[in-house]
């Protein structure tokens, strides 16, 4: 998708978001008057459907350049292991390992040759099934990220081992005044401890045709990646924000040292909720702030004025050298897993996810090639494990909208 087309759809989602004003502006009046108009209703809903329908293109412009940051991050990672003197690879044994992946995905392991079957061996993982080579596993990730609305905000790192301990500031420093020939006394409190963040397993399934298998000209290795791609960024975003650190992530909304604040209404988000969020937290995160909630929620803020009658939310393309669409200012990802707006729900989040939420990727993955399971449907079955882990580091770099009064 080109460049000119992402910013057509996003000068037509400025045009559709003013004309969305002047109607809810019209409806607002008439319920004042008390007034309904089913057109006028059946107007605001066309827009509406018109906004969401362009919104992706917007969610591919704000994810774009932090998604781009990560893959060039792992991309250096994999090629620093695959050229470290002991880590098993040269750039021959890359290439030889790759043909014998692939032939051994497409045929099996008995009919692989005894140099075939030597590659793979050399990347045995214990477990069960053949390690995919590292430009295989590069480009799996690349697709992940692009794809994975809170990979593109939060920090990533990439791993060999099965968990990651990252360094944590407990207590710090109090700085203290002095005359010019006074006594320097020694300042205390600083504590660094750390924090183990484990690489938890999940897998993915494919089923794949023996007649696709049997024809060279099929892209087997685009089709497992897209597959795998598309269902292991389901299984973190879910767990990315709630998961209950129990044999998977730990996600934003599960962590009890992130705080929240209240929206000032029961049953709905309010205008002056999401300004006190984001005054709600020190300036060095909200710099960087970037709002996180799903679609049926954004839906609800467009409709939002603050106390001057302005609306919170404002087309990218209407701003002055503004790209994206911003909500007070700061940009917003859709996570489809984030809770709709109800009473005691906590649909929105922000902050500096960056500082807040790191992920860790462990870069080997095991595909095991299982002809039998689905043999009677003429299908191979591809089972793809690998390990991630993510946690909230810095709890107070981020916070949560609580929906009550």
């Amino acid at each position: 998708m080109t460049e000119e087309v992402i910013k057509d759809a996003l000068s037509e989602y400025g045009k559709a978001f003013e004309e969305f004003k002047k109607a809810n502006d019209e409806k607002l009046e008439q319920i004042e008057k008390g007034l309904s108009d089913p057109l006028l209703d059946d107007k605001i809903e066309n827009i509406e459907q018109k906004m969401n329908s362009l919104e992706d293109f917007n969610q591919r412009v704000t994810q774009s350049e932090k998604a781009q940051e990560q893959v060039n991050e792992k991309l250096a990672n994999l090629e620093t292991i695959i050229k470290r003197p002991n880590s098993g690879f040269d750039t021959k044994q890359v290439d030889e390992h790759c043909i014998a992946f692939e032939n051994y995905c497409r045929k099996g392991f008995d009919a692989l040759d005894d140099a075939e079957k030597k590659a793979l061996t050399v990347s045995n993982d214990s477990t069960g099934g053949y390690l995919a080579p590292p430009e295989y596993v590069r480009e799996l990730l690349k697709t992940v990220t692009e794809i994975s609305p809170i990979r593109s905000i939060a920090r990533v790192r990439s791993t060999g081992q099965r968990s990651v301990q990252v360094p944590k500031r407990t207590s710090t420093f109090a700085a203290q005044w002095v005359a010019e020939s006074g006594t320097r006394s020694e300042t205390t409190g600083y504590n660094v401890g750390l924090e183990e963040i484990p690489a938890h397993e999940y897998y993915a399934m494919v089923d794949i045709s023996e007649q696709d298998l049997e024809d060279s000209v099929f892209d087997l290795e685009a089709e497992m990646q897209s597959e795998f791609a598309t269902q292991f960024a389901k299984a973190e975003d879910t767990a990315f924000v709630s998961g209950n650190s129990v044999g998977k992530p730990e996600g934003i909304l599960t962590n009890s040292n992130v705080s929240s604040v209240n929206s000032g209404n029961g049953t709905a988000l309010t205008a002056d909720g999401l300004l006190t969020l984001v005054h709600s937290i020190k300036s060095e995160y909200s710099r960087n702030g970037t709002f996180v909630f799903n679609r049926g929620t954004l839906a609800a803020i467009r409709k939002l004025k603050d106390t001057a009658g302005q609306y919170v939310f404002q087309a990218g393309m209407m701003l002055t050298g503004g790209v994206t669409n911003t909500i007070l200012g700061f940009p917003y990802i859709e996570a489809t897993d984030m809770p709709d707006v109800g009473s005691g729900t906590k649909p929105v989040a922000f902050g500096d996810f960056n500082r807040a939420y790191m992920i860790i990727d462990r870069i080997q993955m095991a595909v095991l090639r299982d002809p039998f399971t689905q043999a009677t449907t003429g299908n191979v079955r591809y089972i793809a494990r690998r390990r991630v882990g993510g946690q909230v580091v810095q709890a107070e770099a981020i916070v949560k909208q609580n929906i009550s009064a």
